[in-house]
């Protein structure tokens, strides 16, 4: 409770208009003090009078008349005072949060908070260091913060509250994932199982339906071979009675057995019993190629795996007919690691002149092929050699893995394999017959892009033209692949089948045009292997 002496203090620092302690006291030329506020609003309401004509207000205590256009200035002294009696309530009537401490520079309490300079200042303070500064109460300025700080935890809880819902949100996506990814693994599983099924009882028919057609074939033979023992043992007895019959020496007995001893008639030769391998699997291998392109190349390729090719960074993507012939020129191929995986399997070939065409000419030992008018100087009829410009090579294979190199002069070259069977002529309508049936498999290249050639159907490649090419036969594996070879291996095409007869190298080449196998010596040095 307030001391009389301290209550009479207050009641002479009250504004006689409000009643409450000054607020910016200001003082009348009478000499009486009132809030600044208060002041304007009584001279106002008397100026909206009639009696304001007079240009004046009259003070509220003594009634003295005061100009209108009269400045009043803040009551300094009295301001400061009013800050005391205003402290000095808050701390009788307890609403300090915290003890008041001492100014360290004066000694005095520390009342009043300096907003410019942020901290707290006793009176001495506010008249001097802080005079020009913005000053506030403890309690407030404790107010204005003690907002400021609640509407911060308020803010800081809707963001917990928001973060908590996002970790919420992120659990529940991540548990979501999971089952996602759980019943998908199962789905793949359970496809994949399923295929696996699949494959191995089509793998059963196929190997099935081999051995069936082998049991018929070996049946028949069986029976082509018991008839010739029994032909021949017919035979045999034949002889022994004739051979008795002609070392007899009575002439009664000869004659009497020789009617009894029948000459054994000719019996016709059974055909070889035919087992055509092709027809056995030709229902079964476009499944076959079909599914291992399938699998091996589009499949990966759909992941993101790459095949074993690495694009050359020279000369990327299709190059344009008139750049053609410029680069067209041989180069040493430099080795990479894909490249001497190839060469381990290396072969060197020969052409075989008896299939050459008349316009090809053989040269450098049969590892040169040249198109040309001369070459058909001379020429011999040969009854299996080609009509169209083509030639095959001498060797042929049926087992492993097979690779071999050539380098082109230029475009318009078809490299290829093929059954030894090719026909020989000429297909209407066609310059060669690579490619054109079930027994050929081959690559043309074109001014500006290759087409990969099967049974008659086309597949448009769009790369670089190469002028070294490697050819990689995987007869086991029913894998032919055709690579451009550049500072970095590229795989052209690949050719999925189920290879039946051996096969053949075999190239068309057109006027002007040559092919040179290139041959590797055993000893050749591999060279140092790019990354």
């Amino acid at each position: 409770m307030a001391s009389p002496i301290s209550q009479k203090l207050e009641d002479k620092l009250q504004c006689s208009i409000c009643l409450e302690l000054f607020r910016v006291p200001v003082t009348l030329p009478c000499g009486h003090n009132f809030c600044e506020r208060c002041i304007d609003n009584h001279r106002n309401k008397q100026e909206q009078t009639a009696n304001g004509a007079r240009g004046g207000y009259t003070c509220p205590e003594c009634r003295y008349i005061c100009e209108s256009h009269l400045e009043l200035k803040k009551n300094v002294t009295l301001s400061d005072v009013v800050e005391l009696a205003r402290v000095g309530r808050v701390r009788v009537e307890g609403c300090e949060v915290s003890h008041v401490g001492l100014c360290p520079l004066h000694g005095r309490p520390l009342e009043l908070y300096c907003e410019d300079e942020q901290r707290c200042i006793c009176c001495i303070c506010s008249m001097r260091q802080c005079q020009r500064h913005r000053k506030a109460l403890f309690e407030e300025e404790h107010s204005r913060k003690q907002a400021l700080l609640e509407r911060s935890l308020e803010e800081a809880q809707r963001e917990t509250v928001r973060m908590e819902q996002a970790l919420r949100e992120l659990e529940e996506r991540t548990q979501s994932i999971k089952d996602s990814s759980e019943r998908l693994r199962a789905v793949i599983l359970s496809k994949f199982a399923h295929l696996e099924e699949a494959l191995a009882k089509f793998r059963e028919q196929m190997v099935a339906k081999v051995e069936q057609e082998e049991l018929v074939a070996l049946g028949h033979i069986e029976k082509d071979r018991n008839m010739l023992k029994d032909h021949l043992e017919a035979l045999g007895q034949h002889q022994d009675r004739a051979q008795c019959l002609l070392n007899c020496t009575d002439h009664q007995a000869f004659l009497e057995e020789f009617p009894q001893l029948l000459t054994p008639q000719s019996m016709e030769v059974p055909p070889l019993v035919e087992f055509n391998v092709a027809v056995v699997v030709e229902p079964m291998s476009e499944i076959l190629s079909a599914a291992s392109r399938l699998l091996l190349e589009e499949l990966p390729a759909s992941l993101g795996h790459s095949a074993p090719e690495a694009p050359d960074p020279i000369a990327p993507g299709p190059v344009q007919p008139e750049e053609t012939v410029v680069k067209l020129v041989s180069t040493p191929v430099p080795m990479c690691r894909l490249r001497a995986e190839l060469l381990k399997d290396h072969r060197n070939l020969t052409f075989d002149p008896n299939t050459a065409n008349k316009y090809l000419e053989l040269l450098w030992g049969q590892r040169r092929a040249k198109h040309g008018p001369s070459a058909a100087v001379g020429w011999q009829e040969r009854s299996c050699r080609f009509e169209p410009w083509q030639v095959l090579c001498v060797q042929s294979y049926g087992q492993g893995r097979h690779y071999w190199e050539v380098t082109i002069s230029s475009h318009s070259v078809v490299l290829g394999v093929t059954y030894g069977e090719i026909p020989r002529h000429k297909v209407r309508g066609c310059k060669f017959n690579i490619g054109l049936d079930g027994g050929s498999w081959g690559l043309q290249v074109r001014e500006d892009s290759y087409l990969a050639r099967h049974k008659g159907q086309e597949e448009k490649i769009q790369l670089r033209l190469y002028t070294e090419l490697g050819i990689c036969l995987d007869y086991d594996h029913g894998l032919l692949s055709f690579y451009g070879l550049g500072e970095r291996v590229q795989l052209i095409h690949s050719f999925h089948a189920v290879f039946t007869e051996p096969l053949f190298p075999v190239f068309w080449l057109c006027e002007g045009r040559t092919v040179t196998l290139c041959h590797r010596d055993c000893g050749e040095p591999e060279g140092e292997l790019g990354l």
